[in-house]
């Protein structure tokens, strides 16, 4: 990439389209497009082809999506499916009828079956069925990334796919009806905290593993596959390392200072045993994590106090 390509980054507000942002900042990237949705629908396929043909974007960044917990992902199958089909469809159509030069579409650990090998290497891909609670929105990433795969093989556009595992950091939502695990543990050992409350409730037994990758890695991440890789082929974004959710309640609660007990409702759910991605391919190519899971935790919290528990 060169330091002036004009740069769209669909999702720009969310957490993970923040990251990106701040990083290609950070490399002295200047000519960045961000739309709100208010400026900019990505679900109406007019103005997003307006937009492109206007604008004219040489690189697209695709990192918006309608992501939740378990729980959202449970509660509103139709709207996980229907939103991010249509969304994904209008950009990366609009990208290609644009003559946009690289695309990055962001994908999620959830595409790959519920009893994956593990850690997970990227030919798990479509090899079992999907973890049920998520199924709506992995389906539609899947959809996504064959989309972008179809595009390369009937068009020769270079439009590439990563998949990260699950991420948090600054801009993460923390609200409890639709917020991921890791930040609706550090929202509830903060409440409990200040409530002076026994014991904090935990969903599940708290048996599964999963991995947690700062959204500043991920950035990072994604700043260097624009750079160095041109493939077709889906790659994972990861830690390399994963924790039970039993050891992530207890590092919140120490990093929170929470010191009461903590209780599982095992009545629900626990999602996929296990969800470590196989990073030796991205490894290879030269990339690898740098934020520890405690220390990406305490900077998480830092935030959660500055921006949320005013």
């Amino acid at each position: 990439m060169e330091k002036a390509d004009k740069i769209f980054i669909a999702g720009h507000r969310g957490m993970v389209g923040s990251a990106i942002t701040r990083a290609l900042e950070s490399a002295g990237f200047s000519n960045l497009l961000q739309r709100s949705r208010k400026e900019l629908d990505l679900a109406d396929p007019r103005a997003v082809s307006d937009f492109f043909r206007k604008e004219k974007p040489e690189i697209v960044v695709f990192a918006a999506a309608k992501v939740g917990g378990i729980k959202a992902n449970n509660d509103f199958p139709v709207e996980f499916l229907t939103d991010n089909l249509r969304i994904q469809t209008n950009v990366i159509s609009a990208a290609y009828d644009n003559s946009a030069r690289k695309l990055l579409f962001l994908g999620s650990s959830c595409i790959y079956p519920k009893h994956a090998p593990q850690p997970i290497p990227e030919s798990a891909l479509l090899t079992g069925p999907l973890e049920p609670t998520n199924e709506a929105y992995a389906i539609a990433k899947i959809a996504g990334v064959k989309l972008c795969q179809a595009y390369d093989r009937e068009y020769d556009a270079n439009f590439i796919s990563a998949m990260p595992s699950n991420l948090y950091g600054p801009n993460e939502n923390f609200d409890l009806e639709t917020s991921h695990v890791l930040a609706a543990l550090l929202r509830k050992a903060h409440e409990a905290k200040k409530n002076q409350a026994r014991d904090l409730v935990v969903w599940g037994t708290g048996t599964p593993r999963r991995e947690f990758l700062h959204v500043d890695d991920c950035a990072s991440a994604c700043l260097f596959l624009l750079e160095k890789y041109d493939s077709p082929e889906i790659i994972n974004v990861g830690l390399g390392e994963d924790v039970t959710i039993r050891e992530l309640a207890e590092l919140i609660c120490d990093v929170v200072g929470f010191d009461g007990e903590l209780t599982w409702d095992k009545t629900k759910p626990d999602g996929t045993p296990r969800k470590l991605l196989d990073v030796s391919k991205l490894r290879a190519l030269g990339w690898k994590s740098r934020i520890p899971l405690r220390e990406g935790v305490m900077q998480t919290y830092d935030w959660f106090l500055k921006n949320v528990a005013k």
